[in-house]
């Protein structure tokens, strides 16, 4: 159930469609599923505006597709399942309409919806090697309803790479900057752009760049304003605060 749903039952009452009985007994529905390997939040969509999402990452293949097909019958439209792995997805896609990206490891379980944000996501990369974290963001913001624009491999080694797309920048509500090595591609952006800027950097480098902490703490130390910084490979953080952002009142 989420905002969405508690407005049409309300609406109903309104209008004499329901009773105010019944409306109270759609609304006292079990805030959480128990399923013993899982508590599924049934409520996740009415506190917060959007569905509890799937981690795959630790899960049997069968879990997750349990889990899904529940959420699915609870009258969830797009489930959202990160981190997923190839053979989750083929035993998933055997009975639920799985949609499966490789490269961001992402599932999605019904159909794409319908963008809602107020304008659009940029989802930029400082090199090809950090698609994964970047398609992992993008598939998350689209999936919870915004048009996403990417801009893949404009890092700082050829700068003239980032300013062929200052129009998508300076026109974007908000940008997710993703990079390994030593992260200065969120910098340059925050230094062109007038939204915010998440940042996310990548475990992509050599010994030194520490698995992405080198990248982390230089987003961590940015100069530019408006810069707010998620975890290591965090992919789908940046999405999903992305998608907060531009469902907030233009």
């Amino acid at each position: 159930m989420d905002q969405q749903d508690v407005r049409g039952i309300l609406e109903r009452v309104q209008s004499g469609a329901c009773s105010i009985e019944q409306a109270v007994l759609e609304l006292k529905m079990e805030p959480f599923r128990d399923m013993g390997f899982a508590k599924i939040d049934r409520h996740r969509g009415l506190r917060q505006g959007a569905a509890e999402v799937i981690y795959g990452a630790g899960k049997t293949p069968e879990q997750i597709r349990d889990i899904a097909a529940s959420m699915r019958a609870d009258g969830e439209k797009a489930v959202l399942i990160t981190r997923m792995s190839p053979d989750a997805a083929q035993l998933v896609g055997q009975s639920l309409p799985l949609q499966y990206h490789e490269m961001g490891r992402v599932g999605l379980v019904g159909d794409m919806p319908a963008s809602t944000g107020a304008g659009k996501i940029v989802v930029a990369t400082g090199g090809t090697s950090d698609m994964p974290v970047a398609e992992e963001a993008a598939l998350t913001a689209q999936v919870l309803g915004n048009e996403v624009i990417r801009l893949y491999d404009v890092g700082v080694a050829g700068l003239h790479r980032t300013l062929s797309h200052l129009e998508e920048i300076m026109s974007a509500r908000v940008i997710v900057a993703i990079a390994g090595m030593e992260g200065a591609l969120a910098s340059v952006i925050g230094g062109l752009a007038d939204c915010p800027v998440i940042a996310v950097p990548t475990s992509v480098g050599y010994g030194a760049a520490f698995g992405g902490l080198a990248a982390l703490l230089s987003m961590l130390n940015s100069c530019a304003s408006g810069v707010s910084v998620v975890n290591i490979d965090n992919g789908f953080g940046a999405g999903y605060l992305a998608s907060m952002i531009n469902h907030l009142p233009a």
